[in-house]
């Protein structure tokens, strides 16, 4: 199914902070944050089991058991047990992504891209989230950021795996759609050059930002128009730095992100453009984006958002970002 047909909005809600990335978020914090998404119409709902092991389907479940089924749609991922017994979270080894979600619960949390591990994360998931079904179900993070070497063999399990349990589910009706949900553009394109499987869409995350595009231009995002396969885009604010915030691919900002952030601010600034208005519209513009999901951890975030999406923004804004090298000349 066409993600651009399935889901509601163009503006959805990553549930990522709310498994307590970066910090300890209290509940009432979390809660009135997820029902202020809700209030203001957003409708489509991402989460994942690795985000605060298990903290965040916890949480959103919670918000959405109060609204009737049909009323929203709902992501979520495989690839990552949560399991009961505890760990230590900081001493999770997640490649590039290191302390990512030590404020998160301590279950501790496997990888797995298998067929049976991916229908027990479903049906963890299910009961994590309060719900009887999942819209969309993404294959999360097969790629180098967290398995290095090891991410081509982590791929073909979840071929031979995920990815088929997955296939027959959306043919059986079970799901509506499928994909991968990944912060690499590499995992993406070998999937579209398979025979079969055949997914439908793709989360990706911080590869179509103002800061980080030009890859993805080059021959993903090609490739999947011409297949049909639509792209949600994860990550708009680049982990923050766009935001205001001082991370940036889930890490503190290096000097040159935090330098070209100045540039863009300085253009911004001179036009009367917010950067949160540049960046979500920047993110959705291009043909391939079916919506866009900014995380949030405050209720606040969500106006914000919402009023970035309605704001105009000047054609030379657009030509002077291209004309300083801040942008691709490829970019729509």
């Amino acid at each position: 199914m066409s993600l651009t047909t399935l889901l509601p909005g163009r503006l959805g809600f990553g549930t990522a902070p709310l498994g307590n990335m970066f910090r300890a978020i209290p509940e009432e914090e979390a809660q009135a944050t997820l029902r202020a998404a809700w209030d203001q119409g957003i409708r489509y709902f991402d989460s994942a089991p690795f985000y605060g092991a298990g903290l965040a389907e916890i949480r959103l479940g919670e918000m959405l058991a109060q609204h009737p089924r049909d009323s929203f749609v709902l992501s979520t991922k495989v690839g990552r047990i949560i399991h009961d017994e505890a760990e230590a979270p900081s001493g999770r080894d997640l490649g590039e992504k290191g302390g990512l979600f030590e404020h998160g619960r301590p279950n501790k949390v496997t990888d797995d891209y298998s067929a049976d591990a991916t229908k027990r994360s479903i049906e963890d998931s299910l009961r994590r989230l309060n719900t009887d079904r999942l819209d969309i179900v993404w294959v999360h993070d097969i790629a180098q950021d967290f398995h290095g070497d090891r991410w081509l063999a982590q791929f073909e399990t979840a071929r031979t795996g995920a990815f088929r349990v997955l296939d027959d589910l959306r043919d059986q009706g079970v799901i509506k759609a499928w994909g991968l949900g990944v912060n690499r553009v590499e995992p993406v394109e070998l999937t579209l050059a398979l025979d079969e499987p055949r997914p439908d869409g793709f989360l990706l995350a911080g590869r179509y930002t103002l800061l980080d595009h030009r890859q993805a231009l080059q021959r993903l995002l090609p490739a999947a128009q011409e297949q049909g396969v639509d792209m949600v885009v994860g990550g708009p604010y680049s982990s923050g730095v766009l935001a205001g915030g001082t991370h940036f691919e889930y890490q503190k900002a290096p000097a040159d992100i935090v330098e070209k952030v100045r540039r863009i601010n300085g253009l911004a600034e001179r036009y009367g453009v917010t950067v949160k208005a540049a960046a979500l519209q920047f993110s959705l513009a291009h043909p391939a984006a079916a919506a866009v999901i900014p995380g949030a951890t405050r209720p606040s975030r969500i106006a914000e958002d919402l009023a970035a999406l309605r704001e105009e923004i000047p054609t030379d804004f657009w030509d002077e970002l291209r004309a300083a090298g801040l942008l691709d000349p490829a970019a729509p």
